[in-house]
């Protein structure tokens, strides 16, 4: 709300309209039913994935259609939304930590793409994205 307010006083619409979606977000997770009126952190955290994610889907189409002027409101919005996000792994630390679950797991060819991914899935939650965890345990298990 803090930071809502900065905004307002700033005049910064890109920050405001991410503050605002954000907060729309929450206040829809509060009241799902089962919430009880409060929201976990791991939840708040996979409703801001998500959102990134959109942004940046729309932020590539937007480029692919040359509409440089709706692909600025997204990268604004997409910043200020993975400030409240934890900060992502590199790709070298994600292959790292890949590689020591294909080991824990045994998996030796693509068949057990799907073992590895659930592991690395839950171990890497809300560090990394998973498209990058598909690519890089197809990759390793490809070899």
């Amino acid at each position: 709300m803090a930071e809502m307010k900065d905004a307002m006083k700033a005049k910064n619409e890109g920050v405001l309209r991410a503050l605002r979606a954000i907060k729309a977000e929450i206040i829809k997770a509060k009241t799902e039913p089962g919430a009880g009126g409060e929201i976990t952190e791991d939840i708040e955290q996979k409703f801001l994935q998500k959102m990134v994610k959109q942004r940046k889907d729309s932020l590539d189409i937007f480029e692919k259609q040359n509409r440089p002027d709706l692909a600025e409101k997204e990268k604004e919005e997409l910043a200020v939304i993975q400030k409240f996000l934890p900060v992502q792994m590199t790709e070298a630390e994600i292959t790292a930590s890949v590689k020591k679950i294909i080991e824990e797991t045994g998996a030796s060819s693509a068949a057990d793409m799907g073992k590895v991914m659930g592991a690395a899935s839950k171990q890497l939650s809300g560090k990394a994205d998973g498209k990058l965890i598909s690519g890089i345990v197809k990759e390793l298990l490809s070899r």
